[in-house]
């Protein structure tokens, strides 16, 4: 290639990846998979090193990472946090080999460790209390995600040794969490995240530690920052002394000394890997012995000393058959592509997902097209491509029909969605869907009422809605199939334990549009009654902290449906409470009586911050109090900070939030003293002792 040519390539590759780059680390989505970016990087290095003096310092292949989102406050790492060079094939091991065995000797010893697909994370540890949470960033400069690394619950609030390390590690999502998490994000019409990875990332980018603290993320730690100051020769004694500590390492790895071995393990998890409740993507390969890491050193952006070999994306060819329509329960329309089966990541895959009309047209899929399909992050399926070389004329372009494919209703999309609804409430899909999601442990929580009794109680017209299900009889049960006595008594009990629930997970069972679990708790904190909330103006609604105008519009407009309306009054008739309670979840008065909501206010979805000496509270048993109601604690003063609590000799988290205040950067923010802070929990219903 000429060098003009070169350079135009080079500036191509640059800002595609850059695009690419934003998409992935600082957006948490994904716009190609992660072999095509690799593809684009490859040619790029290969480019630059063809052509070096075309190489910058700004270029995307001399980066870590994304750069840190302004919702967080910065962190600069002690020492940088860098990523690793990547391995595409067994050639580039050997090579990876040659190079350690030229400057450190034949005797190597290596450790191999799955590589975790997720977010890089720095945890430090203070005294053995964990002190700060933090992302890779740009590798010297990362975010500080304390709050919502604490919500993780195999890591660590305190190590099992008064030590203090940072450690380095995955945080990721567990493939049974992820599924379920798009399963909601599906029928709620949101945009589902391509992978675990995006997944992790957009949870702990969070600025509301309890949206990260639902969804069920972990941690696996994978190295020391600044080995050199513990007592520990080779990188595989640290991941014991982390174990010992009580940190979570990965159990699965392998040492080896020679890279045979070390290829043939890789070999070995290339199946079994699909078997884990975690996605990984490829295997970590790094010389065990710390002095040999020394002697190898660092480039700009990555150890000499260790290297990630990526397994190849597993993709499958095969024929588009059919795309099906169903029904979720806010009548979402989702499309599914059916197709011969094939086998990818060690299952038979015949279906998946196109998850809305544009995503169709966008890749011009077919019915009768040759597709290309894959899991994305080795757990979902979908359809990456067409292949439109193969067609012969008669593939059919999928167009949305103008009518329900259940109940003949006429379909909406409105402008500002991907998405098609069916907006009938009798449609049978969505009476199907809504009673499934009804009786859910999120919701109303009837023990023993699962999918397969629904779908009965559908079938020999027992219920048509919510309501029916509360003058379901003993004798009606007992003509389902495979209901026995005990069993049908237990149900019967079980359906009506639950019209004493308290009025969020009500609310939440109603289903309406947008509205999840913790939006349903903040709504029922705030107006305390079904009947306050069903009178509430838009402006009421967008008052409250976290209800935008989305959710509250879609509120208004469930309460005005006749429908809706018809249904709440016969809940209310079958003596279900619609009130809201409180209890552990919640803030309730000595007395058991539910808190004014002017009070749980003051906690209900706050950032707090406490500094200072606590005379007559435990500063730990003070987190869990806020925590309890609502609210949340984290280390530091910023413009995310709604109370501050000073204790005695408060010093410089003080003076920033008068800062703050006087400089109208967050004129909101309050300072509460220590007896304050007292009153206030003791309004909310705590017991301080006090």
């Amino acid at each position: 290639m000429e060098l003009e040519a070169a350079k135009e390539r080079i500036k191509t590759l640059r800002k595609e990846i850059e695009y690419h780059n934003h998409q992935y680390y600082d957006l948490d989505t994904s716009s190609i998979a992660d072999n095509e970016y690799d593809a684009l990087m490859r040619e790029l290095v290969h480019l630059e090193g063809e052509f070096p003096d075309l190489l910058t310092p700004d270029s995307p292949s001399q980066r870590i990472g994304g750069v840190p989102s302004e919702g967080f406050e910065k962190v600069r790492h002690d020492t940088p946090m860098l990523s690793l060079a990547n391995a595409y094939n067994l050639e580039d091991l050997r090579e990876f080999d040659k190079r350690i065995r030229g400057i450190v000797g034949n005797s190597v010893h290596y450790v191999c460790e799955l590589k975790i697909d997720g977010l890089a994370v720095s945890l430090k540890y203070q005294d053995g209390l964990l002190i700060r949470g933090a992302t890779r960033g740009d590798g010297e400069v990362g975010e500080d995600i304390t709050s919502n690394i604490r919500t993780i619950r195999n890591v660590p609030l305190k190590l099992n040794e008064g030590v203090s390390i940072e450690a380095r590690g995955e945080a990721y999502m567990p493939r049974q969490s992820f599924e379920r998490l798009n399963r909601v994000r599906e029928e709620q019409g949101q945009d589902l995240f391509a992978n675990p990875r995006n997944a992790a990332a957009g949870s702990l980018r969070q600025l509301d530690p309890k949206i990260a603290a639902e969804r069920g993320l972990a941690v696996f730690v994978y190295s020391l920052a600044d080995m050199g100051w513990y007592s520990v020769d080779s990188h595989s004694e640290a991941l014991d002394w982390m174990s010992s500590l009580g940190l979570s390492v990965n159990k699965e790895r392998g040492e080896f000394d020679n890279i045979d071995d070390v290829m043939a393990y890789i070999e070995s998890w290339s199946e079994k890997r699909h078997d884990l409740p975690y996605a990984t993507d490829g295997m970590v390969i790094k010389v065990n012995q710390l002095a040999q890491q020394q002697e190898l050193g660092f480039t700009v952006k990555s150890p000499r000393w260790a290297i990630a070999y990526k397994y190849a994306a597993e993709q499958a060819e095969t024929t588009l058959n059919e795309i099906r329509l169903s029904i979720g329960r806010t009548g979402a329309v989702t499309p599914t592509a059916y197709f011969d089966a094939v086998q990818l990541a060690g299952t038979t895959v015949s279906r998946a997902s196109l998850h809305n009309e544009d995503i169709i047209h966008e890749r011009d899929i077919r019915v009768g097209d040759r597709i290309v399909v894959q899991k994305a992050g080795d757990i979902i399926p979908e359809v990456v491509r067409s292949l439109p070389e193969y067609r012969s004329g008669e593939e059919e372009p999928f167009r949305m029909p103008d009518e329900c494919p259940t109940c003949g209703e006429p379909i909406q999309r409105l402008p500002d969605e991907a998405v098609w609804r069916c907006v009938n409430p009798r449609c049978p899909s969505l009476i199907q869907e809504g009673l499934i999601h009804f009786v859910s442990r999120d919701a109303m929580n009837i023990d023993g009422l699962g999918e397969q009794w629904i779908l009965q109680l559908l079938h020999h017209d027992l219920v048509r809605d919510a309501a029916d299900l509360y003058h379901l009889t003993h004798e009606q049960l007992l003509g389902l199939e495979r209901m026995g006595e005990k069993s049908a008594g237990n149900l019967v009990e079980a359906i009506a334990a639950s019209k004493n629930n308290s009025l969020e997970k009500l609310l939440f069972g109603l289903g309406i549009r947008l509205v999840g679990a913790k939006a349903a708790k903040t709504l029922a904190a705030s107006f305390q009654t079904l009947d306050a909330l069903q009178q509430a103006s838009l402006e009421e609604l967008t008052s409250i902290r976290d209800i935008g105008p989305k959710m509250a519009e879609s509120i208004v407009k469930y309460f005005a449906n006749s429908g809706a309306q018809k249904l709440v009054q016969r809940l209310r008739i079958a003596g279900l409470n619609m009130e809201y309670l409180g209890g552990a979840d919640g803030a309730v008065t000595a007395d058991g009586a539910a808190v004014d909501s002017e009070v749980l206010r003051r906690f209900v979805e706050r950032k707090f911050v406490l500094t200072g000496s606590l005379e007559f509270i435990d500063r730990k048993k003070a987190s869990e109090w806020i925590e309890q109601l609502g609210g949340t604690t984290t280390g530091s003063v910023s413009k995310n900070t709604d109370v501050l609590v000073a204790g005695e000799k408060a010093g410089s988290k003080l003076s920033k939030a008068k800062k703050l205040i006087e400089n109208g950067d967050k004129p909101t923010l309050e300072i509460w003293n220590e007896q304050e802070f007292i009153q206030n929990l003791q309004a909310a219903g705590i017991d301080t002792g006090h």
